[in-house]
């Protein structure tokens, strides 16, 4: 409910020369060479045409300074990391669909962030990639459902991507026409999602 006020909320609290939002993009696997990298890398061609953009990739998380568990210690290189990507406006997550679920790395990516505020009324948008039919409804939902409990605000439009090593070019998006037109939609109307659900922060803390 709260989100669908969001997304129909007039823009009221905008002023005209107020600075374009920040979106952090997530390339949410460390595989080398990753659909998902490549998703996110097209992903932000799109955005940058209304918000400034920046894709990191769990390639570049330091898992290595995690081994053993540091829970409760979380090592400094991980602080910078997690500093790093929540220092924006609002998120896109782009997960591939492993095993019927979400990376594992995602998971330690999630469980080393901040808590219990580090998503908190922040919103965020997801793309799903599968090599299969179901473009990775599955580990979307799964993931959805953390977002959640971190009190995330996630955009309605989603975005599944079938069989991405046929179906997606990194130039053209999806080739399927009906497909790239909902690509279309939901990367065009997140920017607008970001700022209204960060103007209705702002004037909440006024």
């Amino acid at each position: 409910m709260v989100i669908e006020m969001l997304c129909r909320q007039h823009n009221k609290f905008l002023s005209t020369d107020q600075k374009m939002s920040l979106i952090h993009i997530l390339s949410s696997t460390d595989r080398p060479n990753s659909n998902a990298l490549k998703v996110s890398k097209y992903a932000e061609g799109l955005l940058a045409k209304k918000a400034e953009t920046k894709i990191f990739s769990l390639m570049d998380f330091p898992f290595s300074d995690i081994v053993g568990g540091k829970y409760g210690n979380t090592p400094d290189s991980v602080k910078e990391f997690n500093q790093n990507f929540l220092s924006a406006d609002g998120f896109l997550f782009v997960v591939p669909e492993y095993n019927g679920g979400f990376p594992g790395v995602l998971k330690f990516f999630y469980d080393y962030l901040p808590f219990p505020d580090a998503l908190e009324m922040k919103p965020v948008s997801m793309i799903g990639e599968a090599a299969g039919a179901f473009g990775a409804l599955r580990p979307v939902e799964q993931f959805e459902q953390l977002l959640k409990y971190r009190k995330a605000y996630i955009y309605p439009e989603r975005m599944f991507i079938q069989r991405v090593n046929d179906s997606f070019s990194p130039e053209t998006g999806l080739k399927n026409e009906t497909l790239q037109k909902l690509l279309l939609s939901q990367l065009d109307g997140f920017p607008d999602f970001v700022e209204r659900v960060n103007s209705l922060n702002v004037s909440v803390d006024a």
